[in-house]
């Protein structure tokens, strides 16, 4: 986006406490007023009054992304508080079920959450930049986004779903000015789930035993989508994956 162009508005589907709030901070710091939307949207209470309190400018809302309507009128009201300028799909779906024990509720679960909600979301924000013909659109993806592995059958075929999809997104609408991104995240995000989970298999050893900088700080990560956001477009990035210095892959 030039950087004389006026700033609209930001559109976050799927502002969790950690990646996602980490997006919203950075483009509030930058100007844009942001749009938050979760499951759970009350717990965006304590984002909106952090943003607000640096004095940036957040609205959130409750927000069921498998829902075609929820989506529909949650970016609708974030363009008519903008234009719209980006739309960063977060929902994440991450679950691991050995094979047979995966059962139909949770495979069907984990698409709609990770492939088909990213569908809906890429489709609706594009519907409302075409006509301006500007604006950003980046899904986030996982290592199971490009290799599925033992128990991930649900979640690695929904992420390379949403890949494929945002792949195509980035084709047909790049020609048109919308610039497509979608982000490999390929390591461990420096939360309290994976800190928990670390605990578990390795107990307060392993978690002593943790580097800096070996876990992914959200903060980094939310600068990389304001960094797209803001590529010229001669030099668009589709697909960038990012990783800790000392991550194995």
């Amino acid at each position: 986006m030039p950087a004389s162009a006026k700033k609209g508005t930001v559109a976050v589907v799927g502002a969790g406490d950690y990646i996602g709030a980490a997006i919203a901070r950075r483009f509030a710091a930058g100007g844009h007023t942001v749009f938050a939307g979760r499951r759970n949207g009350d717990k965006l209470a304590p984002l909106k009054a952090e943003i607000e309190a640096a004095g940036g400018r957040c609205e959130t809302a409750t927000l069921d992304a498998r829902k075609e309507d929820d989506v529909t009128a949650f970016l609708q009201a974030a363009d008519a508080a903008g234009p719209l300028d980006a739309c960063i799909f977060n929902v994440g779906g991450n679950v691991n079920f050995p094979l047979l024990e995966t059962t139909e509720r949770v495979f069907r679960k984990v698409w709609e959450l990770s492939c088909y909600a990213g569908f809906l979301t890429g489709r609706e924000a594009a519907r409302l930049m075409l006509p301006r013909g500007r604006g950003t659109i980046i899904f986030t993806g996982a290592t199971a986004s490009v290799r599925g592995g033992s128990g991930y059958a649900a979640f690695a075929s929904a992420k390379a779903g949403l890949r494929a999809v945002a792949q195509s997104m980035a084709r047909e609408l790049g020609p048109q000015n919308i610039h497509v991104a979608h982000l490999v995240i390929d390591a461990g995000v420096d939360t309290a789930f994976v800190r928990e989970r670390i605990a578990t298999r390795g107990g307060a050893a392993a978690l002593d035993a943790l580097q800096p900088d070996q876990l992914m700080n959200p903060a980094s990560i939310g600068e990389t989508y304001w960094y797209l956001h803001h590529q010229p477009r001669d030099a668009w990035t589709f697909e960038l994956d990012l990783r800790p210095y000392g991550e194995k892959w």
